[in-house]
C-alpha cells in the first residue's frame, strides 16, 4: 500500500494570518488514553507531558523573530505556528531528564526538532495540483511560491538555534554537533524526506514510510535528549530505539484500515509497545514511569 503526497490546488489567498493578529496561539491539546495498569497509573502524572509542551511552545515563541522585512518573517511565523505539534520534541525533553539532565539542556534540541517538523509540513502539502485527497496540515494563507520558499527558510533556523545554545566547552560543543547530525538525518534522505519519496512508489508499504517519517523523527527525539542530558552510549541507543518504536506506533494509529487489516494493525501496535517498553529496562529513577506512560498520555 503506497502513501502519496497530498497536492492541493493553486489558489493564492492573501488574507492576513491569524498568528500576527493575536500573536498567540493556545497550546495543542493532548488527549489521555486509557491507562495500561493501575500500578503504573498511580505513578504517572499527565500534567508532566502538558508542562513539557507548554515549555516548548513558550521557548518557540521567544526564539522565532517577528521583525522586518515583514514579507519574509510574517509567513515564516505563520507556517511555524500553524504546523501541528509533534510528540517527538516532548520525548527529547523527557529523554534528557531520564538520563539525569536538566530540561533546559535539551530545550534547543526539542525546538529544532519541532521546526524541522514544521518545515516538512510546509513542504509536504504545497497547493500545486488537485490530485491529493487529504486535507492540508497547514493553513493555505499564502500562495504556493511563498509556502515553498518559507519551508526552506524554517529549516536553517533550527540549526541556528542549536548552534546558539552551545556553551562552547569541549563537551557542550560535541553534544550539539552530534544533535545537529541526528536532526539532519531525521529530516533528510535517510529520514522524513526519504519517507515522503518512498511513499510515492507504488510498491511502498505503510510501515516502510512510517518507519522513516514518524519513526525516524521520534528516534531523533529520544537520541537527542539523551545526548544533551549526558547519557552514555547505551542509554542513547536505548532511547533511540524506544523513540523509533513509539513513532511507528504513532504513525500506525493515524492510518485507518478496515476489517482483518485493522485487526492486524492492532496486533502490530501491541507488539511494538512491548518492544518499546523493553528498551526502558535498566533505567532507574522517578522519570521511568513518566517515559513508560508516554504512549498513554501523549496524543499519538
Amino acid at each position: 500500500m503506497a502513501i502519496s503526497l497530498n497536492l492541493l490546488q493553486l489558489q493564492p489567498n492573501l488574507a492576513r494570518p491569524k498568528f500576527f493578529q493575536t500573536n498567540s496561539l493556545p497550546p495543542m491539546p493532548y488527549v489521555r488514553l486509557p491507562p495500561r495498569s493501575a500500578a503504573v497509573m498511580s505513578q504517572i502524572t499527565p500534567s508532566y507531558w502538558a508542562a513539557i509542551n507548554e515549555d516548548i511552545e513558550d521557548h518557540l515563541r521567544r526564539v522565532i523573530p517577528v521583525k522586518d522585512p515583514v514579507a519574509v518573517y510574517e509567513p515564516l511565523g505563520h507556517f511555524i505556528f500553524s504546523a501541528p505539534r509533534n510528540s517527538a520534541p516532548a520525548l527529547c525533553i523527557a529523554a534528557c531528564e531520564l538520563v539525569g539532565g536538566h530540561r533546559d539542556q535539551a530545550m534547543a534540541a526539542a525546538t529544532a526538532i519541532q521546526l524541522i517538523y514544521a518545515a516538512t509540513c510546509t513542504h509536504e502539502y504545497p497547493p500545486l495540483t488537485a490530485r491529493g485527497k487529504r486535507a492540508s496540515v497547514v493553513d493555505r494563507v499564502y500562495g504556493s511560491n511563498v509556502q515553498l520558499m518559507t519551508g526552506d527558510g524554517i529549516t536553517p533556523m533550527g540549526f541556528e538555534i542549536l548552534a546558539e545554545s552551545c556553551d562552547w566547552s569541549e563537551r557542550g560543543s560535541e553534544r550539539v554537533r552530534r544533535v545537529m547530525v541526528e536532526v539532519a538525518r531525521a529530516m533528510g534522505t535517510e529520514g522524513w524526506i526519504g519517507g515522503q519519496f518512498r511513499g510515492l512508489e507504488e510498491e511502498a508499504t505503510v510501515e516502510e514510510v512510517i518507519e522513516k517519517t514518524e519513526g525516524g523523527l521520534h528516534a531523533c527525539g529520544g537520541a537527542c535528549g539523551a545526548i544533551m542530558g549526558g547519557g552514555n552510549e547505551e542509554e542513547i541507543e536505548k532511547m533511540r530505539k524506544y523513540g523509533k518504536l513509539v513513532g511507528i506506533v504513532k504513525g500506525l494509529t493515524q492510518i485507518v484500515f478496515g476489517g482483518k487489516e485493522n485487526e492486524r494493525k492492532r496486533e502490530k501496535i501491541e507488539e511494538l509497545k512491548v518492544l518499546a517498553f523493553k528498551e526502558l529496562e535498566g533505567f532507574n529513577g522517578e522519570m521511568v514511569p513518566q517515559i513508560y506512560g508516554f504512549l498513554d498520555f501523549v496524543r499519538l
